[in-house]
């Protein structure tokens, strides 16, 4: 597959098919995620695969009361009706765990360590290509509590759970999303 005609057409899935996914297919996403750039070749990217039923219940039940208090917080209505079944249904969730003491020299700057959550951003973007170029659709979700997430699923503190990746065949075809003019996006300084 080629990789721009992948990146153009991957969409992010909220409705998967009940198959499971073998664990050859995994594997090689994954190991998409670790081949992704990093700061000093630090690779901070920690991976814990979730197939569990009753792990994906806590993990929903912890992103229904995050969605309730985003609701509350932003005034945002669409959070209202936004459904989180997504986390129930995916046959595989992946959770992303990085490492801020494997960031590089960003870590004695004034902002502090960065440079470990771009290189995970960096392996999820991976991955999702990985899982796309499989035949399977994924989604990028965040709406988590990472010290509950840290409690679900067994996470030191000094260690920072980013994202999961939901995986699976979707139901259906999932629409193209709109995208703005790349001249809106960009500055060039000559």
């Amino acid at each position: 597959m080629d990789l721009f005609t992948a990146m153009k057409e991957r969409r992010s899935c909220r409705n998967f098919l009940p198959e499971s996914i073998d664990e050859v297919t995994v594997g090689k996403i994954l190991e998409a995620g670790t081949w992704a750039p990093s700061p000093l070749n630090s690779q901070p990217w920690e991976f814990i695969v979730i197939t569990n039923q009753e792990v994906k219940e806590k993990i929903s039940s912890e992103g229904e009361r995050c969605r309730a208090w985003a609701l509350e917080k932003s005034g945002w209505k669409w959070l209202g009706s936004y459904s989180l079944d997504f986390l129930r249904s995916a046959p595989v969730i992946i959770a992303v765990i990085g490492d801020p003491k494997k960031t590089g020299v960003d870590l004695y700057t004034e902002e502090g360590p960065m440079g470990y959550q771009a290189a995970c951003a960096a392996a999820i973007q991976n991955m999702h290509l990985a899982a796309y170029a499989l035949g399977l659709s994924s989604l990028w979700y965040t709406l988590f509590d990472k010290k509950a997430l840290r409690e679900i699923l067994g996470i030191v503190p000094e260690k920072m759970p980013l994202a999961l990746i939901c995986l699976g065949k979707p139901i259906g075809s999932i629409p193209p999303t709109p995208r703005k003019d790349l001249k809106e996006k960009t500055t060039y300084i000559r």
